[in-house]
C-alpha cells in the first residue's frame, strides 16, 4: 500500500476544450488514452439575424462545474498540467478589477460587423491587412468586434485606452479566471486570427491596432503554445495545476492529428469545417480564398499552415433538429439519408451566416433548392449532410491549386466525422481516402499533446507519432462522371446566393 506522505507520480494530462456550442473537459493518460470525459452544451444567444453572443460568465461556470465533476474522487496530484482549446476569434472583454465582462462575447459567426468590414474596404486597407496577418477582411476575425464594442460607448474606449479593460478570446478569459486573474496571455495560433498580430513578425503590429482602433493596453502577451500560462487556482482542484498548452481548436486538432510535418492535411466537422495544411517554416499565400495561418511545429512552436473555414456544418444538422424539427438526433440522419439512393434533386446550401472560404461573401444567405411534390424529409437530410462534404470539396480543391503539394489522403475529427455515410460521401467526393482516427476528439487530444510536451509528461516528438490510433480508413468509389455531376450541380446552386459576383 502506498505510504499516505508519499507524493502520487503525476500520470495524467486535462483538457479543457471550449467549443462553440458546449465544453468538454477530459483526462488522458501517458497512451493518449481517454481516461474520463464530460461535456455541457451552453446557451447560444440570437438578438438579431445574423447576431450570435455567448454569456462568458456562464462558459465559465460550466468550465468549473465540468473540471470538478471529471475530477472527482481523482487526487490532483496525479495531474501534471492542464491544457487549453477553444473556439478561435470569439471575443471578450472585461474589467480587469472585477473581472466582469462588459457584455455578452461576439461570436466567430457574428455578422454584425460586415459595415465596419466594409468600409475598411473602402478605405483600402484589404492587401494590407492580408500581407501582415495572412487573412481576409471578414466579420469572423476579432478585431472587427473590438471595434464594434468600443465604439458603441465610448466609456468603454477610454476604459481601454487607460488600461482598465482586458481583451481576449476565450483562451484568454478562461485562463484569465482559471489563474484568479492572474494571467492575461494567448498564445499564438488564438493571436493570429484576430487581424491584429503579424505573423511574420510575431508580434502585434501597431499599424494593425491603429487601422482597427483598438488600444494595445487590452491585448494579451502572447506566448509559445506550450509556454507556462501561470497555475490554477488552488481554490479549484485543491493544489495549483501548471497550464502549459494552449492552442486555437483548429490548430489543436491539427496537432492532435499527428499533423506536425509539411504536407500533412486534416479536417474538423464540428460546428464548422476546417480544413489546415501544415506548410512547414515558408508562409504560402492563398490565391484562392484560402487563409495563411499560424500553427504548431513539433516542439510547439510556430510553423505556418494554410487554412479553408466553412462557417456551417454541424450547425446544420442541428438546425435540422432545432430549427426545422425534422429529425430527433444527430445519429439518425446517416440512416435517413441512405434510405434514399440519392438526395432527389435537392440541393442545401447552409449559408446561415454567410460563406467562408473560397467564396468570403459574407451577405449570401442559405438555400434549399430544387425541392418538388415528392420531397421527402430523407431528401433534405442527406442534402444536408452533402452539403458539408462538398464544402469540404471545395476547400480541397482550393489548396490543390495553392500548394505544390500533393493531398493523398484526408485526416478527419470531430463529432460529425462519427457519421459514416457523410464520410464515405466525402471520400467519394474528394477522390482520396478519408482516415478516421479512433479519438475523434483531436481538438482535446491536441491540447492535452502540447501541454504534456511543455512539462515533460512526453518528451519530444518521436513519443508522440505513435499515440495516434487510424479507426476506419473510407476509400473512394464513385465514378468519375458521377462525382462531376454533383459538384457542377452544388457549384450552380452556390452561384444562385452569393451576392459579390
Amino acid at each position: 500500500m502506498r505510504d499516505i506522505e508519499e507524493p502520487l507520480v503525476p500520470d495524467l494530462i486535462l483538457s479543457i476544450d471550449a467549443g462553440t456550442t458546449g465544453v468538454s473537459v477530459f483526462l488522458f493518460d501517458h497512451k493518449a488514452h481517454v481516461v474520463r470525459r464530460v461535456y455541457s452544451e451552453f446557451a447560444q444567444y440570437y438578438p438579431q439575424p445574423g447576431w450570435i453572443e455567448h454569456d462568458p460568465e456562464e462558459i465559465w461556470s460550466v468550465v468549473q462545474r465540468l473540471v470538478n465533476e471529471v475530477a472527482q474522487g481523482l487526487d490532483a496530484s496525479r495531474v501534471a498540467a492542464l491544457g487549453i482549446t477553444n473556439q478561435r476569434e470569439t471575443t471578450v472583454l472585461w474589467h480587469r478589477k472585477s473581472g466582469k465582462p462588459v457584455g455578452n462575447a461576439i461570436v466567430w459567426q457574428c455578422r454584425r460587423t460586415t459595415p465596419i468590414c466594409n468600409a475598411l474596404k473602402k478605405a483600402g486597407h484589404t492587401e494590407r491587412i492580408k500581407q501582415k496577418t495572412g487573412l481576409v477582411m471578414d466579420p469572423y476575425f476579432s478585431a472587427t468586434k473590438i471595434q464594434w464594442l468600443l465604439d458603441r460607448d465610448s466609456s468603454l474606449r477610454q476604459a481601454a485606452r487607460n488600461g482598465e479593460l482586458a481583451f481576449g478570446t476565450v483562451d484568454t478569459w478562461l485562463l484569465w479566471k482559471l489563474t484568479g486573474g492572474r494571467m492575461h496571455a494567448t498564445d499564438f495560433t488564438n493571436a493570429s486570427r484576430t487581424l491584429l498580430y503579424n505573423i511574420h513578425e510575431k508580434k502585434w503590429d501597431e499599424e494593425l491596432t491603429g487601422i482597427f482602433g483598438v488600444p494595445q493596453a487590452l491585448l494579451p502577451e502572447v506566448r509559445s503554445s506550450t509556454g507556462h500560462f501561470g497555475e490554477t487556482d488552488a481554490s479549484l482542484l485543491g493544489r495549483p495545476i501548471p497550464i502549459r498548452g494552449i492552442a486555437g481548436d483548429q490548430q489543436a486538432a491539427l496537432f492532435g492529428q499527428a499533423g506536425f510535418g509539411k504536407g500533412d492535411a486534416k479536417n474538423t466537422y464540428g460546428t464548422g469545417c476546417f480544413m489546415l495544411v501544415n506548410t512547414g517554416s515558408v508562409p504560402v499565400t492563398s490565391e484562392h480564398g484560402l487563409l495563411t495561418t499560424l500553427a504548431c511545429g513539433p516542439k510547439g512552436e510556430a510553423v505556418y499552415a494554410v487554412e479553408g473555414a466553412v462557417f456551417a456544418a454541424g450547425s446544420a444538422v442541428q438546425w435540422l433538429r432545432d430549427g426545422l424539427g425534422i429529425i430527433n438526433s444527430a445519429q439518425e440522419t446517416a440512416q435517413l439519408a441512405e434510405s434514399v439512393p440519392d438526395a432527389g434533386g435537392v440541393t442545401v446550401v447552409p449559408a446561415f451566416a454567410g460563406l467562408g472560404a473560397p467564396y468570403w461573401d459574407s451577405a449570401a444567405r442559405g438555400a434549399i433548392q430544387g425541392i418538388s411534390r415528392s420531397t421527402r424529409r430523407e431528401h433534405i437530410v442527406r442534402a444536408t449532410l452533402e452539403s458539408i462534404a462538398q464544402q469540404t470539396a471545395d476547400l480541397l480543391d482550393a489548396i490543390t491549386e495553392d500548394l505544390d503539394i500533393p493531398i493523398s489522403e484526408l485526416r478527419v475529427d470531430g463529432k460529425a466525422c462519427a457519421n459514416d455515410f457523410l464520410m464515405q460521401f466525402q471520400a467519394d467526393l474528394l477522390g482520396i481516402p478519408v482516415d478516421r482516427p479512433k479519438n475523434i476528439d483531436t481538438t482535446a487530444l491536441g491540447a492535452a499533446l502540447l501541454a504534456g510536451l511543455g512539462c515533460g509528461f512526453w518528451h519530444d516528438i518521436g513519443a508522440l507519432n505513435d499515440l495516434r490510433t487510424e479507426d476506419l480508413i473510407f476509400t473512394p468509389s464513385m465514378d468519375d462522371n458521377r462525382r462531376k455531376t454533383l459538384r457542377d450541380e452544388w457549384h450552380h446552386a452556390v452561384e444562385r446566393i452569393l451576392t459579390q459576383n
